[in-house]
């Protein structure tokens, strides 16, 4: 079978290998591990790898670079005009020498991607929206677009559209699903090497609270509310830690941040780190804060459930769905106030605590990589 990848993830090139982003890379290499071929349609930038970058796993790749386009000023428009009938030509040649195709959404190579795929009704299809799905969702005109066209079963046919939460009045074609990140195997391995890890006290007056926050230093997934609950915490007398995870475009104004309040003893930036580096601070954390704008299925937030570190998170996407509407976390309002007396209310009760990581510990590893592969093997074999 020869599996086509329509993806605007960007990729870096070194030698006869591919990296990229790598929690999207080890999700692909599940499913091109039940492929003959792979033909991949994405953009290539000229940057180093780092601690989060992964490489395809697969002896027979065909990648197919397009440039990277955007609509957010004129310029930008002009350019792609220019651009997208050779990225439109490339997508369509891809698509025509496929077996199977899939769609990685919402990004402007999905909408492309969703676009030309009309082209293609017979052809076995999947599309993985990795964003919100929430129809009431405020979001980009193109990414409800790509939703519409998607849930078209007019326009698209014989495809299965993953999806993050469950809601109301779908088409047929559109099937929750969710992402994982550890299997079976590292739970059993890591239990018996860290036993010790996964018993946390709040109320352990010797050890701080330690707090983590792992993402993007982006306005979407506001650092500096992270850090502001932080401070309020300070401020009723609360001895805590913070290490935040991650490189982004606030980085400066996060480190002139902590300098100005002088937090440089409570909150850590650790930058970009490998897998296991973060699963070691999740085990070692007592909370997960997330106070992001928009999320589909935030994987941090279970892949601290997973290992016993309560989320903070906002109600977006299936958010509420994963933290069982507060009873496997904390739902944050974005009020300063609020947010903090509840994060209070929690610390002074050490049995709510457990119990609330326990319920998010059963439910997250529900979610292993084993789970996934299995379902992955199906869609790929069209038997669901």
């Amino acid at each position: 079978m020869k599996f086509a990848i329509i993806t605007h993830v960007q990729h870096i090139q070194k030698d006869s290998n591919y990296f990229g982003y790598a929690p999207y890379i080890r999700e692909m290499n599940i499913w091109i591990k039940y492929v003959d071929e792979v033909v991949i349609v994405a953009p290539i930038v000229n940057f180093n790898t780092n601690p989060i970058h992964d490489s395809y796993k697969h002896s027979k790749i065909d990648f197919k670079q397009v440039e990277e386009f955007d609509i957010t000023s004129l310029q930008n428009c002009l350019k792609a005009i220019i651009r997208l009938p050779k990225i439109i030509a490339t997508t369509y040649k891809a698509m025509a020498k496929a077996d199977h195709i899939h769609l990685r959404c919402p990004g402007n190579m999905g909408l492309i991607g969703s676009i030309v795929q009309i082209l293609f009704p017979k052809k076995k299809k999947t599309a993985k929206y990795a964003g919100n799905w929430d129809p009431n969702a405020n979001q980009p005109f193109t990414y409800k677009l790509q939703r519409w066209i998607l849930s078209n079963t007019f326009l698209t046919k014989n495809i299965q559209v993953l999806i993050y939460g469950e809601w109301l009045h779908q088409t047929k074609n559109i099937k929750p699903f969710f992402t994982a990140t550890y299997s079976k195997n590292e739970i059993l391995t890591l239990n018996e090497k860290n036993t010790n890890l996964l018993n946390k006290s709040i109320t352990q007056l010797n050890t701080p609270l330690k707090f983590i926050f792992v993402g993007t230093l982006s306005k979407g997934k506001q650092p500096l509310y992270a850090i502001q609950l932080i401070e309020q915490l300070i401020k009723k007398g609360k001895n805590v830690t913070f290490d935040v995870f991650g490189e982004g475009e606030m980085r400066n104004e996060i480190e002139a941040y902590i300098h100005n309040k002088q937090l440089e003893k409570v909150v850590t930036l650790k930058g970009n780190q490998s897998k296991e580096t973060v699963l070691k601070a999740y085990q070692k954390s007592h909370f997960l804060i997330l106070p992001s704008k928009s999320e589909g299925w935030p994987k941090v937030v279970a892949e601290a459930m997973f290992w016993g570190c309560l989320p903070l998170a906002t109600s977006v996407s299936c958010v509420p769905y994963m933290l069982d509407n507060g009873k496997r976390g904390i739902v944050l309002k974005e009020d300063l106030e609020f947010d903090t007396n509840q994060l209070l209310e929690t610390l002074k009760n050490e049995f709510m605590y457990k119990n609330m990581i326990s319920e998010a510990q059963k439910w997250s590893r529900q979610y292993t990589t084993d789970t996934f592969d299995s379902e992955i093997q199906k869609l790929i074999n069209n038997t669901i």
